[in-house]
C-alpha cells in the first residue's frame, strides 16, 4: 500500500543531486536513484516545497520515503486521529507519575511497587484515568502490555514516569498516522538539563537521543530503534504482533519495533517533538544502565538475526583498514586507488569526481566503524594487543582519531574532552555485550556484516 502524499518532504542530509540532475544518491543506508526526464523533474518540485498530488508521483516518492532519502513532513492536525482518539499508558515503578498534558485517557499500571502507588487526590482534572496494579513485578513490557489490554481507542502512547512532554506533543505524532502503514511515530528523546557533569554528559551522549534528525526506522539505518520512553502507536498492529515481548526485561522495545518492521508495516521518528528524560543519579548508575543495554544486544540478536552486527562496511573497505594495521600503506592505497576506479566505472551514471567521493567516503566511514567496533564491542579481543608497542598505537589510533575527527568537525574540544568517559561508557556496554553473548550462546552481535563491491548496474 502506497502512502499519502503530504504537502512537504524533507531531505535527508545524505541527498546529492549530482550532475545532470537525473541521479540522486542519498538514504541510509546510502543508494543510488537513476530518474527519467518526468521523474527529474517531479524531485525538482519536490526540493522546491513543491509537491504534485498524482499517483505517480505518490509511487516515486515512496520509494525515496522507504529508502530514507526523503521524510514526509505530515500537517498536525490534518491526520485521522485527535487527542480523543489516544490512550496514554504509563508503566511505574516506586514513582508516583505526572500525567502528561493534552491527553484525554490516561492507564497507570504500577508494577509491584513496594508501597502501592496511589492515585493523586481528587484535583478537577476531567481525564479519565485507570490504575492498575502487579502484584508481582514482571518488567515493564509486561506492563505495558497490561495497560495495552485495557485500551479501547485506536491509538495508545506509552510514556515513562520520568519523562517530560511538551504542550502539543501528540498533534505532529498524530499526523504520520495519515500512512495507513505507519503503526509507531516516536519524538525525540533528549536527556533534561541538570547541575552537574553528568547531567551534562548525558545532554551530549544519552543513547536515547537520536539526533534532531527525521527518519524511517530500520535495523541497519541511521536510526535503527526508537526507546519506548515516549512513543505513539496503532493499537490493533501492537496486537497484532502481540504485543512486548515481556521475557525480555531490557530491548523489548527495539524488539517490538522490528518485530512491526518484519509485519509489514513502517516505524517514523519525529525530532519536531522534543521530550526530556531525567538523566541518571550517578555515574554508577549510568554504567549499569550501559551494561544492561549490552546484555539486551544477544537476545535481540537471537531474535533479529544480523540485525546487531557491530559494523557493516564492503569487504574491500575492511582490506584496506586491515593492510594499513599491518603497515602496509602502499598496498592499502592501491588497493582503495583499485576499487575507487572500479566504482567510477561501475556507477557511470555519476561523474567521475562524485564516484571518486563516494568510495573516499565509503572508506573513511569504515574505518570510523572498525574503530567504533574495537571501542565498543571487541575490546576484550584487543586486551592482549596492548603487550605490544604497534597494539597499543592501534588501540589509541581507534579511541583518539575519531574524537579528534568529532572536534575538528565541531570546532570544539568537546569530544575529546569527554573522551575518558565515553571509553568507559563504552566498554560498559561491551561488557554486557559479551556477557549476553556468553548466556545466549550466540555470537551474533560480535559479528560484521560484510557486502561485495556494488555490481554493475545496482541501484
Amino acid at each position: 500500500m502506497t502512502r499519502p502524499v503530504p504537502g512537504r518532504y524533507r531531505l535527508d542530509p545524505t541527498w546529492r543531486r549530482p550532475g545532470d540532475g537525473r541521479t540522486v544518491v542519498a538514504g541510509s543506508p546510502l543508494r543510488l536513484f537513476r530518474l527519467s526526464p518526468g521523474g527529474a523533474h517531479v524531485i525538482a518540485r519536490v526540493e522546491a516545497g513543491d509537491v504534485p498530488a498524482t499517483t505517480a508521483v505518490q509511487q516515486l516518492l515512496d520509494r525515496f520515503v522507504d529508502a530514507g532519502a526523503l521524510h514526509p513532513e505530515p500537517v498536525p492536525g490534518a491526520g485521522p486521529f485527535t487527542a480523543g482518539d489516544v490512550t496514554v499508558v504509563m508503566p511505574c515503578y516506586a514513582a508516583t507519575p505526572v500525567l502528561p498534558s493534552g491527553a484525554t485517557r490516561v492507564i497507570v499500571v504500577d508494577d509491584a511497587s513496594p508501597v502501592p502507588v496511589a492515585p493523586p487526590a481528587d484535583d478537577g482534572d476531567s481525564r479519565q484515568t485507570t490504575w492498575l496494579r502487579h502484584e508481582v513485578n514482571r518488567g515493564p513490557g509486561a506492563a505495558r502490555n497490561t495497560g495495552l489490554a485495557a485500551v479501547t481507542t485506536p491509538i495508545v502512547a506509552f510514556v515513562d514516569t520520568d519523562v517530560i512532554l511538551p504542550d502539543g506533543w501528540l498533534a505532529p505524532l498524530l499526523a504520520h498516522f495519515a500512512d495507513p502503514q505507519v503503526a509507531l511515530v516516536a519524538p525525540r528523546v533528549a536527556s533534561a538539563p541538570g547541575p552537574g557533569r553528568l547531567a551534562e554528559y548525558e545532554q551530549r551522549h544519552s543513547p536515547l537521543d537520536l539526533g534532531d534528525q527525521p527518519a524511517r526506522v530500520a535495523p541497519g539505518t541511521r536510526v535503527s530503534y526508537v526507546p519506548a520512553a515516549v512513543i505513539a502507536c496503532r493499537t490493533d498492529a501492537l496486537r497484532a504482533v502481540g504485543g512486548f515481548d515481556e521475557a525480555l526485561r531490557w530491548g523489548e522495545d527495539v524488539d517490538l519495533v522490528w518485530r512491526l518492521l518484519s509485519a509489514g508495516y513502517r516505524a517514523r521518528y519525529e525530532p519536531a517533538v522534543v521530550a526530556h528524560h531525567a538523566p541518571r543519579p550517578s555515574w554508577p548508575a549510568l554504567w549499569q544502565q550501559r551494561r544492561a543495554y549490552g546484555r539486551s544486544a544477544a537476545p535481540l540478536s537471537v531474535r533479529h538475526p544480523g540485525a546487531l552486527a557491530p559494523v557493516r562496511m564492503s569487504g574491500w573497505s575492511l582490506g584496506v583498514w586491515l593492510l594499513l594495521a599491518a603497515r602496509r600503506p602502499l598496498a592499502a592505497t592501491a588497493l582503495a586507488a583499485g576499487t575507487t576506479l572500479a566504482l567510477v566505472r561501475k556507477l557511470h551514471s555519476l561523474p567521475a569526481a562524485e564516484a571518486a567521493r563516494l568510495a573516499l567516503a565509503g572508506h573513511l566511514a569504515a574505518g570510523r566503524q572498525l574503530a567504533e567496533g574495537i571501542r565498543r564491542v571487541w575490546w576484550p579481543l584487543a586486551l592482549p594487543a596492548l603487550l605490544t608497542r604497534r597494539g597499543r598505537r592501534l588501540a589509541a589510533a581507534a579511541v583518539v582519531l575519531p574524537a579528534a575527527v568529532e572536534a575538528a568537525r565541531r570546532r570544539s574540544a568537546q569530544p575529546l574532552a569527554d573522551l575518558p568517559l565515553h571509553v568507559a561508557e563504552e566498554a560498559a556496554y561491551g561488557l554486557g555485550v559479551w556477557e549476553g553473548v556468553l548466556a545466549e550462546r550466540s555470537a551474533g552481535p560480535l559479528l560484521p556484516e560484510l557486502s561485495g563491491w556494488p555490481r554493475r548496474g545496482d541501484r
